[in-house]
């Protein structure tokens, strides 16, 4: 992780902002967009560089990055040797920015970079920690976009606490130690505002963006991206939850489980008992499937507690187990 108190004297050399771009087979709207972003941060006097992240393309993306970079001494670029996904092209994009303020956008041109200024304002004076973007009016189909999408979103506010209209949006601005204090992995990009509430970067807020029909090609992310994003999501929220203490979840629930199946035994062996004492007609405990119910519990409440216990130990032995935000030191 990223410590402010290293280097100090690294803040002197930061660019004005960095932005970062992610893309797969996105050739024919490169040329567009670099001028784009250098147009508009040469007009607002912003020092700024452009990093662009080819996640394995095979329509000569990276071809084209390279051509560009002769053009535009600004952009640094980055090459997958095959497609990993958009949170990997994130981590090493953030890894490699060196801006006050790190933007990200995707290559598509349907992000506006003239947004750009203004979200940079909006973190370096009015000192939010994240800026994201929010597509009030998108450019997309209603049916497999729009109304996934609100579905989706309306989710994402619930269980991370976020009041976020577009979670999702990948026009989104951070104060630099923001990005050098989280790690995003596997389809965590989607869940970024969320990742840097937990690392304790809570002033996060949102801006209506203007968004654009796609001009090239199609888009590389279909309905099944929100049942993924859910899924993740779930995972995301236990990590960060329960990750340190995974006894807490486990253990109360498997003595929970286990309570009930025992007092459901108990309660059919003292109630066969009561049944013969008065000479009642009773069955055998053994021939009622409320008995065998009792007896999963039981077993499954004893298999969640000894999970929990070996999670517990893993979490005790993990390297990262001390491993703290510092905001300040002296």
């Amino acid at each position: 992780m990223y410590d402010r108190t290293s280097d100090k004297r690294m803040m002197e050399y930061l660019k004005d902002l960095s932005v970062i771009i992610p893309l797969w087979n996105e050739k024919e709207s490169l040329p567009e967009l670099v001028d784009w972003i250098t147009r508009v941060m040469d007009r607002e006097g912003l020092s700024h560089e452009i990093i662009m992240v080819d996640d394995g393309s095979t329509d000569g993306s990276w071809e084209e990055i390279q051509a560009l970079s002769k053009q535009y001494p600004s952009i640094k670029g980055i090459s997958f040797r095959r497609n990993y996904g958009k949170s990997a092209a994130l981590f090493c994009g953030f890894k490699e920015a060196c801006g006050r303020v790190v933007a990200t956008m995707d290559a598509d041109l349907q992000d506006s970079p003239e947004e750009l200024p203004q979200m940079y304002k909006m973190v370096v004076e009015d000192g939010y920690d994240v800026v994201s973007g929010w597509k009030q009016h998108r450019q997309d189909n209603k049916l497999t976009k729009n109304l996934p999408s609100k579905l989706y979103n309306a989710t994402a506010r619930w269980i991370t606490g976020i009041k976020l209209h577009d979670m999702n949006c990948g026009l989104k601005a951070y104060a630099h130690d923001v990005v050098k204090n989280i790690e995003v992995y596997g389809e965590m990009h989607r869940y970024i505002p969320y990742l840097a509430k937990n690392a304790g970067f809570g002033k996060i807020t949102e801006k209506p963006v203007h968004h654009q029909k796609r001009k090239y090609g199609k888009s590389k992310f279909g309905l099944e991206r929100f049942v993924n994003g859910f899924l993740d999501l779930l995972s995301l929220w236990f990590l960060s939850t329960f990750g340190k203490k995974p006894m807490h979840f486990f253990g109360f629930t498997g003595i929970l489980m286990f309570l009930v199946g025992f007092v459901i035994a108990i309660w059919l062996i003292i109630a066969k008992l009561v049944h013969q004492a008065q000479g009642i007609a009773y069955r055998a405990v053994t021939d009622q499937p409320l008995f065998y119910l009792a007896l999963c519990a039981v077993l499954i409440g004893v298999m969640l507690f000894l999970a929990g216990f070996i999670c517990e130990m893993i979490s005790r032995t993990s390297s990262d187990r001390n491993s703290y935000n510092i905001k300040e030191q002296f």
